[in-house]
């Protein structure tokens, strides 16, 4: 289990700073959220695409026992926890994971701009 030695909200930026020795991470409230491990975007195994989530920002973070951490969006979603294990593994994959999320956006012809869906129902 990879345990972070140091975890950081950082609300200006809308990041979660994850310390692990020497390696520090910055999550994106948007990536966090886009990757909750809750029921709600996992589907029951058949993942949700979330989308429109641009700006959403992290207003909370709370332990949730000793093996992971639960993330209050300012969407109102709250219900996924966040193991130590998947929340190393996010951070270690970030890239590719982003990756594979904005192909999927593109290829759902959905954004990441909250605005965006509300243009497209006016023109």
């Amino acid at each position: 289990m990879s345990i972070p030695t140091a975890i950081r909200l950082h609300k200006a930026s809308r990041t979660l700073e994850l310390q692990y020795g020497d390696a520090h991470y910055q999550l994106s409230a948007e990536f966090l959220r886009v990757h909750s491990p809750s029921a709600e975007v996992r589907g029951h195994g058949r993942p949700v695409l979330q989308h429109g989530k641009q700006a959403v920002a992290l207003v909370g973070v709370e332990p949730a026992g000793q093996y992971a951490l639960k993330l209050i969006f300012d969407d109102g979603h709250d219900s996924g926890l966040y193991s130590w294990d998947y929340l190393y593994q996010l951070a270690t994959t970030q890239d590719a994971l982003w990756a594979e999320y904005l192909a999927a956006l593109a290829a759902a012809g959905k954004s990441r701009d909250p605005d965006e869906s509300v243009v497209r129902l006016l023109l």
